[in-house]
């Protein structure tokens, strides 16, 4: 089988990773010869007490695909699999520090679903070391970053796909192909629903014991070095913005993606401003459990929801059912003059007509694993259903909103119907946004939900305009040596 070039050796990396990814000076791998049909492609996975599991199973149960190293901070993680492994009568080595797949020769593949923290580092270390990469989704923390993870791509010739499995979906594909020939008219929304139960992760008295089989040090990387502050390590980070971004990158990245592949634009929305807040507990938590974000694109505008919260306040001592919209709990509803595309889950979707008469119906997805496993072998990016830039910009969409929710504050029904007065669906999915809050027993008189302001951002640049401190939160300061560099 073809190998690279003389991999770095331990000693480069470290210094290099110390120095900052930018500091990595590596070739760009163009010499790389293609992978041939029945040849082994051989993968390190980072990550997998959770969702790393499905990247772990479906790339290792390829043909010709063969895990060879497994890498998490958490030693009982760790064990736990290399026992599955051992059971199997299958090798396989362990390592704690993902700086050591990066040295190695012998791995063509980083694939990686650790917190949203360190996707970007990963990501970018692999390309720099002439890995391919899968990274889930949010394939960034922030905006900057995400861009440097496409620069990377470009820069090393890497093959990088983006976890947004409805990518690979035909069903989708067709239905949007079906609706960008005009068959419902003119998009008038495009809008994206994340109403998921989200219960209280409690609050505790004071900075928690992190266990001695969990390398602290690791898990935070290139975020501030904090003492842990919430009940659980694990997951919970989701719902904390140093290493998090609440639903909207969680679960909100697959229907904000979906909606952008609609609207079919290919950049950042020129305006967005987003209304929320965490309403019913007081708990560990900053980020919203109440929340939209809209984007004010010139095609049509794009609206994300987040509800965690439960139909109403009975169901917060019951089952926590969750309300729908159009029957949809979590997935996209795409409004139209002619009717409305539902895309309800991550391989179908049903066209309507204005009067709910269903028009046609589609069904049917591929695997997302075999597309970049295809395009791994084929060395054409262009394969890929969910290249690294897609994921980029839906990333990004998430964190923009994000930062206009961070840079506002609590006003009066009042001010808030004067700042949207002028966008009716904004104006309506606040209406319905409040009903929801008042059924939980939410006075919005007495917690008013934070509203940011509009930002404007010039999609080429990738920057706001006349607001610098939300160009501040477009990425953050690195903690040394886990810094992600100018990949330009």
């Amino acid at each position: 089988m073809p190998r690279k070039p003389t991999a770095l050796t331990r000693r480069q990396f470290v210094r290099g990773s110390a120095l900052g990814a930018a500091a990595l000076s590596l070739p760009s791998w163009k010499s790389l010869s293609r992978f041939g049909a029945n040849e082994e492609i051989r993968v390190g996975i980072v990550g997998f007490r959770s969702r790393g599991m499905s990247l772990l199973n479906g790339l290792h149960g390829q043909e010709g695909v063969r895990v060879v190293a497994l890498c998490d901070v958490d030693r009982h993680v760790l064990d736990r699999e290399i026992q599955n492994f051992d059971k199997r009568n299958e090798k396989v080595d362990a390592v704690t520090d993902v700086r050591r797949l990066m040295e190695r020769d012998d791995i063509d593949v980083i694939a990686t679903a650790t917190p949203n923290h360190w996707h970007a580092l990963i990501a970018i270390w692999a390309c720099q070391s002439g890995k391919d990469v899968y990274v889930e989704k949010p394939v960034s923390h922030n905006v900057w970053e995400g861009r440097q993870i496409v620069n990377a791509a470009r820069k090393y010739n890497r093959i990088v796909q983006t976890g947004t499995q409805s990518r690979s979906s035909h069903a989708i594909a067709e239905a949007i192909q079906w609706l960008h020939a005009g068959n419902l008219g003119k998009i008038k929304v495009a809008r994206g629903l994340c109403y998921k139960p989200r219960k209280s992760i409690g609050k505790v008295a004071g900075p928690q014991r992190v266990p001695k089989h969990i390398d602290y040090d690791l898990w935070v990387g290139p975020a501030p070095m904090t003492p842990l502050w919430r009940k659980q390590l694990h997951y919970d980070w989701h719902w904390d913005y140093a290493t998090g971004n609440g639903d909207l990158g969680n679960q909100g990245i697959h229907q904000m993606d979906l909606c952008r592949w609609a609207l079919g634009v290919d950049a950042l929305s020129p305006r967005v401003m987003s209304v929320g807040g965490r309403f019913s507990y007081a708990d560990d938590a900053n980020t919203p459990n109440t929340q939209f974000v809209y984007h004010d694109y010139d095609e049509a505008p794009l609206i994300f929801e987040v509800r965690g919260l439960p139909k109403d306040a009975g169901e917060q001592t019951g089952k926590w059912s969750m309300d729908r919209y159009r029957g949809i709990g979590i997935g996209c509803v795409i409004h139209c003059e002619g009717g409305e595309l539902r895309i309800p889950n991550y391989s179908s979707a049903v066209a309507l007509d204005k009067d709910g008469k269903e028009i046609q119906k589609w069904n049917g997805a591929k695997d997302h694993f075999v597309n970049f496993i295809d395009a791994v072998r084929s060395r054409k990016a262009s394969d890929l259903n969910a290249e690294i830039l897609e994921g980029h910009l839906s990333s990004a969409l998430c964190h923009t909103g994000n930062i206009s929710y961070l840079l506002g504050g609590q006003v009066s029904s009042e001010e808030m119907h004067e700042a949207m007065k002028s966008h009716a669906p904004a104006m309506e999915t606040m209406e319905r946004m409040a009903q929801h809050l008042e059924a939980n027993g939410v006075d919005m008189k007495q917690m008013p939900p934070t509203i940011g302001p509009w930002l404007k951002m010039n999609p080429k640049t990738e920057r706001f305009e006349g607001n610098e401190a939300a160009n501040r939160l477009l990425r953050r300061e690195y903690r040394q040596p886990y810094v992600v560099g100018d990949m330009s």
